[in-house]
């Protein structure tokens, strides 16, 4: 009896990985062997970078945040224990971005931070 090779299964395997690289310069979009380790490579950097991502974000933020409240006269640092201290609801990114797009908005943040450390300091 001859053996029996699953030729559909292992036509779509390859055919499946051949779509995936597709873009890939030279052999590497085309050649099955070349292809194959190229897109298992891309895989795992597209796991790592996901990670990445947020972290690079974050950072982001944190960095447009400090911008505008430097123009208010305070640190990225007190502002964020005052933002916690004071129960200001507003996460990272919708902070960051009220500092860039709504400067006005988000001064008006900084003060109503600002002034509850002033109630809490005199009560």
């Amino acid at each position: 009896m001859p053996r029996s090779v699953n030729a559909v299964a292992s036509r779509a395997r390859r055919k499946k990985v051949l779509k995936m690289a597709k873009g890939y310069f030279g052999r590497k979009k085309n050649v099955w062997t070349v292809a194959k380790n190229q897109v298992e490579k891309g895989l795992q950097f597209a796991y790592r970078d996901r990670k990445t991502k947020k972290r690079n974000f974050r950072a982001l933020w944190i960095q447009r945040i400090n911008a505008g409240v430097r123009l208010q006269g305070l640190s990225y640092s007190r502002f964020m224990g005052l933002a916690h201290s004071s129960g200001l609801g507003l996460n990272r990114k919708v902070l960051a971005d009220l500092a860039m797009n709504h400067p006005e908005t988000f001064a008006k943040i900084v003060d109503k931070v600002q002034n509850h450390k002033n109630v809490l300091v005199n009560a």
